[in-house]
């Protein structure tokens, strides 16, 4: 007598091994920011990229304009453009208070009885000395980028995070007002012959601005800014961005006049990054810095800085950034500087490594190493010279000496992910070894990548010329993670 009934095969398929549940990752919302303000519900049928604005917003930012206006008429700078900037001196700015004061005492405008008088007073002044409703956004430390996506749509970057604010310029020619003020002074214009603007606020933050007819939901300002309290390479340590050896590896790459390329996507933090590395850069070397619009902050004081320029009415050539590298080659420098390659400049950055500049540096835009050389080859070719690929290639592998890879990754943060070395040609490919890597592990339960920096196990190949420089990098900085043993 059988006590167990004998399961045979089919019945063991029968019954599926239960699934196991999906661990959900709970991603904790930022708290609301104070300073932003509420989002607006707007009429049905409003055009998402485009906003609205109501009518108690406008009236009131209407009401501040002209305000705003008289003060610098009247009392403050008759003579200037209400186009250009006025600077925002302590002696200045009491005048306007008072002035201001005055006008709210005279009866001759009633303040809205919902606003708070000392938030219309500094509004006031920001029409009058700054860039407007963007002004407080500007002067935030934890916002790194603010995005003006027409008149009625204000985003910004803090903390890796992109958030609507709620802030609202009145109109299209309130946006290009702001426009002007932070181009006019560097000598470029803005007009519907000139819709695509470069430019930088008075801090080194980079400007970028479209007007109509190019902006088809309005005038819109894209600014990148630059922190006031200039980040080392300890700040990037303590930020995880990268670690002490890799620190060390770069240290000496950039000392023994390794030519090097930062690679990373928009926002990644490549200029950052070669900040810091001309951080590492001697004093007595005569450096030659070229960009679009001026960005580096090198320290050294042998150091030349050089700016393309922009064609307008008055003086209608172009001086572009392959101009720059050119005349750069006749300045007597050691190392160039160019603040991006992302044209025909390429090629002549790739000639001026290649002929004595050892040590020069350069940003591109690629998503890894592999990208960058493809990248760099692309570059090139612009320059409209009929170049075989197989030459292009032999260029790149004996110009460049290391690719430092930036990455934005998922929750905001920036890192370092990849050092890797350039080895020179196998066949028709360039050979690339990296050295040190950022390993992603997955999400931990707050939303934050969870990973490590560590080597890949490789010993750079110029280690020798490391050690010609003083740099005795000991062998442990090499040992990949679980290789001890």
């Amino acid at each position: 007598m059988t006590l167990f009934k004998r399961r045979d095969h089919a019945d063991v398929a029968a019954t599926p091994a239960p699934e196991p549940k999906p661990v959900k990752v709970e991603k904790k919302e930022e708290p609301p920011d104070p300073m932003f303000r509420p989002l607006e519900p707007e009429p049905p049928g409003t055009p998402p990229q485009r906003g609205t604005i109501s009518d108690r917003q406008a009236a009131l930012l209407r009401l501040e304009l002209q305000v705003a206006d008289t003060l610098r008429q009247r009392f403050l700078a008759p003579n200037i453009s209400l186009d250009l900037p006025v600077e925002r001196t302590p002696e200045l700015e009491k005048t306007a208070r008072e002035k201001l004061q005055q006008l709210m005492s005279s009866g001759n405008f009633r303040l809205p009885a919902h606003i708070n008088q000392e938030d219309f007073v500094n509004e006031v002044l920001n029409e009058t000395f700054g860039y407007g409703p963007i002004q407080p956004l500007i002067e935030r430390t934890d916002i790194t980028e603010i995005m003006v996506n027409g008149p009625y749509i204000i985003f910004v970057e803090k903390n890796g995070r992109v958030r609507e604010t709620g802030y609202k310029f009145l109109d299209d020619d309130h946006v290009e007002r702001i426009i002007k003020r932070i181009v006019l002074p560097l000598g470029r214009t803005v007009s519907i012959d000139s819709p695509l603007i470069d430019a930088r606020l008075p801090d080194g933050s980079r400007v970028n601005a479209v007007i109509r007819p190019c902006a088809i939901d309005g005038p819109n300002i894209t600014i990148r800014k630059f922190s006031k309290d200039k980040l080392t390479v300890d700040d990037l340590i303590r930020f995880g961005s990268l670690t002490q050896d890799m620190a060390r590896l770069l240290e000496a790459a950039v000392v023994s006049r390794r030519n090097i390329i930062v690679s990373g996507g928009t926002g990644s933090g490549k200029t950052t990054l070669i900040n810091i590395l001309s951080g590492y850069i001697p004093e007595h070397e005569r450096t030659v810095t070229i960009e679009d619009a001026a960005e580096l902050q090198l320290r050294q004081r042998n150091v030349v800085r050089l700016e393309t320029k922009k064609p307008n009415p008055i003086s209608p050539t172009e001086v572009t950034i392959r101009q720059c590298v050119i005349n750069a080659l006749r300045m007597r420098p050691e190392r160039i500087v160019v603040g991006e390659c992302r044209g025909g400049e390429a090629l002549d950055m790739l000639q001026a490594m290649n002929t004595g500049h050892d040590g020069s540096m350069t940003t591109i835009h690629a998503n890894s190493p592999r990208d960058c050389i493809s990248r760099l080859e692309t570059l090139v070719l612009m320059a409209g010279v009929d170049l075989p690929l197989i030459t292009v290639r032999k260029q790149i592998a004996s110009a460049i000496h290391m690719i430092v890879q930036a990455g934005r990754l998922r929750d905001g943060s920036r890192k370092v992910t990849n050092i890797t070395e350039v080895l020179g040609m196998e066949g028709e490919t360039v050979v690339l070894q990296d050295i040190y890597q950022f390993f992603d592990e997955g999400d931990g339960p707050d939303g934050k990548v969870i990973g490590y920096h560590g080597p890949t196990g490789v010993r750079p190949s110029c280690d020798s010329v490391f050690k010609q420089y003083g740099f005795n990098l000991p062998p442990t900085m090499f040992i990949k993670k679980g290789s001890l043993g």
